[in-house]
């Protein structure tokens, strides 16, 4: 993924991403992408994009393995998280859910997981400390609460289960408030331009839409182009 698509991914969010992707794969129909209303603790930050690094965890019960295994299992989590191809995002399952209580994504977690160059962090569990999290480290959840319970890691670099979508660890991911999505690495080549290509396309039924004086009229004339733009 080069610099500038990198930095368009940035900028536009999930819903674009998604339409995007069908324009690069010429039909409707794709359907990596998260099932339901999730969380973000930053709504107003920029989407976050990048290889996942994943794992799971569950905080219901206490771990029965021994403490030294769930101690070294820790560190290696933390070593996985830390390495990679970057950009990142931790992608983090809680085997707990929909039941999960364990708030794993707080301001001390969250502030090691910036300062290891993520972007941010995707999961189906759930964060705390709310306005207490670094800047430019959005968390996308399933819920918001105030305790950790017993919380552990269970395993490392695994495909995950977020909100109805498998992502394997190195998947490219992109979230925001919406949900996330993976993108298909064939559709990297032509991802930029197919973006571009959807905004400059809305635009020519947006632009008319926010005029004053908008009539079925104007709105016909402005789909016949949309729709002709289209094909």
């Amino acid at each position: 993924m080069d610099n500038s698509l990198l930095d368009l991914l940035k900028q536009v969010d999930t819903p674009t991403v998604c339409n995007a992707i069908e324009v690069a794969e010429g039909k409707r129909g794709f359907d990596r992408f998260t099932r339901g209303t999730m969380q973000c603790s930053a709504p107003d930050a920029p989407a976050m994009v990048g290889y996942a690094r994943t794992a799971k965890i569950a905080a219901i019960a206490p771990p029965t393995e021994p403490p030294e295994v769930i101690k070294a299992r820790r560190m290696d989590y933390y070593r996985h998280m830390a390495s990679g191809p970057r950009p990142a995002i931790a992608v983090v399952e809680d085997l707990d859910h929909p039941h999960a209580i364990g708030a794993y994504w707080g301001e001390i977690n969250t502030t090691i997981h910036k300062g290891f160059g993520l972007s941010g962090a995707l999961t189906n569990g759930v964060m705390r400390d709310l306005g207490d999290l670094p800047e430019g480290f959005p968390v996308v959840a399933g819920s918001v609460g105030p305790s950790h319970g017993f919380v552990h890691v269970r395993e490392i670099a695994t495909p995950v289960s977020i909100f109805g979508l498998t992502i394997a660890d190195c998947d490219l991911v992109h979230a925001d408030r919406h949900g996330a999505l993976v993108i298909p690495p064939e559709t990297l080549p032509i991802l930029e331009t197919s973006i571009r290509k959807l905004i400059d396309t809305e635009s020519l039924i947006l632009h008319p839409a926010r005029q004053a004086g908008f009539d079925f009229d104007a709105f016909e004339a402005a789909w016949a182009r949309f729709e002709a733009a289209r094909t």
